[in-house]
């Protein structure tokens, strides 16, 4: 027994065993995926989020030392980000195309996603904190653990928030707008990419290209306008979070 723990106390602090479980969970999630017929409930996100998760309770491993590990995968986001750039050009027409009704749907959705959920938690009669940490949820991590710090909210709560609402989102998107009637895939793609930031843009990007381009199209957009709607909207709404 002694030299199973010597031997696990040795790998997990290998930078490569977490990297190695990262994308073995994922991997797993994703076949599980393909198995269920790409049913949006079974998200490999969230699979392999949940599987982490009981991996480093299990075994008692800090966050720190698995992200140490890990930040390989959180590096190559700047790269994937960017490579979304190619089907972008693929489809610059429609873009073009969509342009100004684009700018509509994104003040819209932003200001939708913002006011929705501050009255959803002073209705549950959350704190003030935990109201303010929800208001930037539907915008990438980075930006929304900012924006919480800087009207006052939990940072680190908005993180869990922001990765929360991009699985729901992934989740429930195809279901919900099949149920609307909402065919066009410019109008699906952009709705998710508002509401769900990265996780979103990989699930329209797994239904279709156009859809994948207009998510992310709005999550990029949306990174740009949240920051500013979110501390005029906590403005107008100060007197009912308290």
């Amino acid at each position: 027994m002694n030299d199973l723990v010597n031997i696990w106390v040795y790998l997990a602090s290998s930078p490569l065993l977490w990297l190695t479980v990262t994308l073995l969970v994922y991997g797993f999630g994703h076949w599980c995926m393909q198995k269920s017929g790409n049913n949006p409930a079974v998200n490999p996100v969230a699979i392999a989020a949940i599987l982490i998760i009981l991996l480093l309770q299990g075994s008692g491993t800090s966050y720190q030392t698995y992200f140490e590990g890990a930040q390989f995968v959180h590096f190559m986001l700047g790269p994937a980000i960017i490579a979304l750039a190619v089907p972008l050009v693929r489809n610059l027409p429609k873009v073009r195309a969509s342009l100004i009704p684009m700018i509509a749907a994104l003040f819209v959705g932003a200001s939708t996603a913002v006011i929705s959920a501050v009255l959803t938690a002073v209705w549950l009669g959350a704190t003030p904190a935990v109201t303010l940490s929800m208001a930037p949820k539907s915008v990438t991590t980075p930006i929304a653990m900012g924006i919480s710090e800087r009207i006052g909210g939990l940072p680190s709560l908005t993180a869990a928030m922001v990765v929360g609402t991009g699985v729901l989102g992934a989740i429930i998107v195809t279901p919900l707008l099949n149920l609307l009637r909402i065919r066009d895939w410019r109008a699906r793609g952009f709705a998710v990419g508002t509401v769900s930031h990265g996780v979103g843009v990989a699930r329209a990007f797994q239904v279709h290209e156009v859809a994948g381009v207009f998510a992310a199209m709005a999550l990029c957009l949306n990174a740009l306008i949240t920051p500013i709607v979110v501390p005029v909207i906590v403005g107008l709404l100060k007197g009912m979070i308290g």
